[in-house]
């Protein structure tokens, strides 16, 4: 029986991992940064007969993240899995996206992990184990994506952290593991930082066009549960790789980049994906400001 130490549970994949864990019997510290979302997550628990704990933790706050693993520790004493899973969306151009919302998603999908990790990592020394898991994002594994450059650029850095990570923790007897979806049905595009925000401008067209083909590719995505399981999986099997991709349409892009010549080719040969779901990319012309 594991003590395990979630962030972002209000939805998705961490309350989706949150259940999982429960049901195995490990101890089970879902959080989030707003407990009002909380219901679902404890509605879900009691229809399914499991117990586990929801703690407030914003991973935004080091004082918070400080004082949530405090309080794990000394109740439970130590954390032996943290799951790295609050994370927010967020799209724009590289020129007119605000940097308010730039920062916002460097800080919760990058900093937010770098605080929790810094804070679970005494205690797995001291006991000699542990497991960090980051949940990453496919986007980390291709090139950049228009419109999603901060979003992609949050999970590479934290992909970058986990393969420094891994290797200065080894000789501690602790393992880190990437976690990389695709596409799945889960709440990401009402947790977008920028959901309202208008398609106009110079870009306006474009990213519309691009944010289609996103939406229909999480709409029709498939159920956060199997990423769930693949966390459960890495925290467990000492034989997860890790990098670890998750979804048939993950495979099929990581195998298509394989395949194609450098960005160019990978532009290539991804635009005809995407026009064969959402249509024609807008003309130049109707892009112009």
């Amino acid at each position: 029986m594991a003590v395990v130490l979630i962030t972002g549970c209000s939805s998705g994949f961490g309350l989706e991992a949150a259940l999982a864990f429960a049901e195995r019997g490990d101890v089970t510290i879902a959080t989030m940064r707003n407990l009002a979302k909380a219901d679902a997550l404890r509605e879900r628990a009691r229809t399914a007969g499991v117990d586990l704990d929801v703690v407030q933790l914003d991973v935004n706050d080091e004082a918070s993240v400080a004082s949530a693993v405090a309080g794990v520790v000394e109740q439970h004493g130590t954390v032996d899995v943290l799951v790295n899973n609050a994370g927010v969306g967020s799209r724009g151009a590289v020129e007119t996206m605000s940097m308010e919302s730039a920062q916002h998603l460097m800080d919760t999908n990058f900093w937010g992990p770098i605080r929790c990790i810094r804070a679970v990592l005494p205690a797995m020394r001291a006991q000699g184990s542990g497991v960090i898991v980051n949940v990453s994002s496919l986007a980390s594994r291709v090139p950049g994506t228009a419109y999603s450059s901060m979003y992609g650029a949050s999970k590479s850095a934290i992909n970058a952290v986990s393969e420094a990570l891994a290797t200065e923790v080894e000789p501690f007897g602790i393992r880190v593991v990437s976690i990389e979806p695709g596409f799945f049905d889960t709440a990401i595009g009402d947790n977008n930082l920028d959901r309202d925000r208008r398609f106009e401008g110079p870009y306006g067209q474009d990213e519309a066009w691009i944010q289609s083909f996103f939406d229909a590719g999480v709409g029709g995505g498939a159920s956060p549960t199997i990423v769930a399981d693949v966390i459960v999986e890495a925290a467990t099997d000492p034989s997860t790789p890790l990098h670890t991709t998750v979804g048939d349409d993950a495979d099929m892009y990581l195998g298509l980049l394989a395949q194609v010549d450098g960005f160019e080719g990978w532009m290539d040969a991804v635009i005809p994906i995407v026009e064969a779901t959402v249509g024609p990319r807008p003309a130049p012309a109707a892009r112009e400001a």
